[in-house]
């Protein structure tokens, strides 16, 4: 958009936070009416968060990534997907703290958690592989892209299976707060619900797309390169709706979908590498990012493994209300701001 490389620093940075305030808002109102939906639709809360919410909560930055892609610009559409998985699951341990009762890991403890968990380390893991991996296309788009894409949707049937014939059952504590539909949802107009929910993330794609050109303008009046602008600043601003719809999960006491929302919101997030692959016209565009985006790649698979522990541990009580994994995550996710800002 050409008025907004010409416009000034102060109309960009302005209008960058009329679009994170849209987002934020938006994302705010979309978390009852997933847990609604779930309810409604009966594919629980798991599930429900891990697809609808996430998709919804990631359209803004699934479009910023993929029109980031389009108009050349690998390295911002590649570190904005990764960012915001990373700062998604520092959200989470945000979340554990404000939970009082116990570690979030124990009272959302779930197989399709878990499940979503291991979905998301895989895909991660492809990321990581294919910038190691010939630089071989099809049609302008890496194998490894289709290979996201197939995981992905095996991925989600294996969600669903789980949740629908489970062979492995979390053990119930005092703490244990199961997924358990409210009657007063399932009554409610399902058509009425899904056109709120489209009318929202239709307004959180259009304000990522808008996003984009302006993160773009701040990244050539600044100086900053393209990876610093995606993994701090638009990774942390689309994510925003996360952040604000996992803490109205919590209080709600929606726990399974404050954990799935991020969970399968990161795993869906890992799609918009392969989205902006495929927008990408000059070639793999794994192999058209820098090597500190593929640290944050294996950081963030790293994050992912800690997060996965504590699902499996699910500790109680941790130190201060939040356990041992979430502060290894927020410790890494410090550790990569340090070695980004060096």
């Amino acid at each position: 958009m050409a008025f907004l490389e010409t416009g000034s620093l102060t109309f960009n940075l302005v209008l960058f936070a009329a679009c994170v305030l849209v987002i934020l808002g938006t994302g705010t109102r979309i978390t009852r009416i997933v847990d609604q939906l779930a309810d409604r639709i009966r594919i629980g809360e798991a599930l429900a968060g891990g697809v609808l919410m996430g998709a919804a909560t990631s359209l803004s930055g699934s479009v910023l990534s993929v029109t980031a892609a389009w108009n050349g610009h690998p390295e911002l559409a590649v570190s904005n997907a990764l960012g915001g998985i990373a700062v998604q699951t520092v959200f989470l341990a945000i979340a554990d703290i404000t939970y009082r009762r116990a570690n979030l890991e124990h009272a959302a403890a779930s197989a399709e958690n878990m499940m979503q968990t291991s979905l998301l380390i895989a895909l991660l893991a492809l990321i990581a592989l294919a910038p190691l991996l010939p630089d071989f296309t099809l049609w302008e788009i890496h194998p490894i892209t289709f290979c996201l894409l197939l995981l992905y949707l095996y991925g989600l049937g294996l969600v669903k299976r789980v949740r629908d014939t489970p062979l492995w059952r979390a053990t119930k504590t005092r703490s244990t707060r199961p997924d358990i539909p409210e009657v007063r949802n399932i009554r409610l107009s399902l058509p009425l619900l899904l056109v709120k929910f489209l009318a929202l993330m239709l307004v959180l794609g259009t304000s990522g797309w808008l996003l984009e050109h302006v993160a773009s303008g701040i990244a050539e009046q600044t100086g900053l390169s393209e990876t610093m602008i995606g993994v701090l600043l638009t990774a942390t601003s689309t994510s925003l709706p996360e952040l604000v719809t996992c803490l109205a999960a919590v209080r709600q006491g929606a726990l399974t979908l404050a954990v799935g929302g991020i969970i399968g919101g990161n795993a869906f997030d890992t799609l918009f590498t392969a989205a902006s692959d495929i927008a990408y016209r000059d070639g793999s565009i794994y192999h058209a990012i820098s090597d500190t985006t593929l640290a944050w790649t294996v950081l963030t698979l790293l994050m992912s493994a800690f997060l996965m522990m504590g699902l499996i541990r699910r500790e109680e009580q941790g130190f201060a209300r939040i356990g041992f994994e979430s502060l290894a995550v927020l410790l890494l996710y410090a550790l990569g701001l340090v070695v980004l800002l060096i």
